[in-house]
């Protein structure tokens, strides 16, 4: 008769998963934009030269080439849009929103949805404040002026990525008179 080997429980038993819906794109945007009055729902369209753009840009590709937004408006006066994206972070998929002035600095990041078993540092207020300020000149990107989490290597990665992505398609967009 063989040898009974045994697995010890932790390395047999699946990761848990810290899922958790953190806010809705309304939330977000009321936070991000507490002076406005009105708010519009618009989706945001990326042509294909818009996406060959944001490809060009490196980091994980963006999922999809229309995303819904919130335009936030103090009566006539456009203050900004928030847009929410998704992004897979090492298995799961991470739902977050950027909010971006009508200066096209960004306001927040918010996540919205975190499913990932690890990194659930990215939702703390300290990772995600490293954001607000820049455009869409920034890097944006970890390693540069995003720092990175350990053990959150991907999901700050990727998170980075579809932010800087998003900030590249509003500049894009504003300045080609099509938001």
């Amino acid at each position: 008769m063989g040898t009974l080997h045994w697995l010890p429980l932790a390395l047999a038993a699946p990761a848990l998963v810290q899922a958790a819906q953190i806010a809705t794109l309304d939330e977000a945007a009321k936070r991000a934009f507490p002076e406005a009055t009105a708010w519009r729902d618009q989706l945001v369209q990326a042509s294909a030269d818009d996406m060959r753009a944001l490809a060009a840009l490196g980091g994980a590709a963006p999922r999809a080439s229309t995303w819904r937004s919130l335009v936030a408006l103090k009566g006539e006066q456009v203050l900004g849009v928030v847009v929410a994206d998704g992004v897979i972070g090492k298995f799961e998929l991470i739902d977050y929103a950027v909010a971006v002035g009508s200066d096209g600095r960004i306001r927040s990041v918010e996540v919205l949805n975190y499913r990932e078993s690890h990194g659930y540092e990215i939702k703390l207020p300290a990772w995600r404040k490293q954001f607000a300020g820049k455009n869409a000149q920034a890097p944006l990107r970890v390693g540069d002026d995003i720092a990175n989490i350990s053990g959150a290597t991907l999901s700050c990665s990727h998170v980075a990525d579809g932010v800087r992505h998003i900030v590249a398609l509003l500049e894009r967009l504003r300045a080609s008179g099509r938001l």
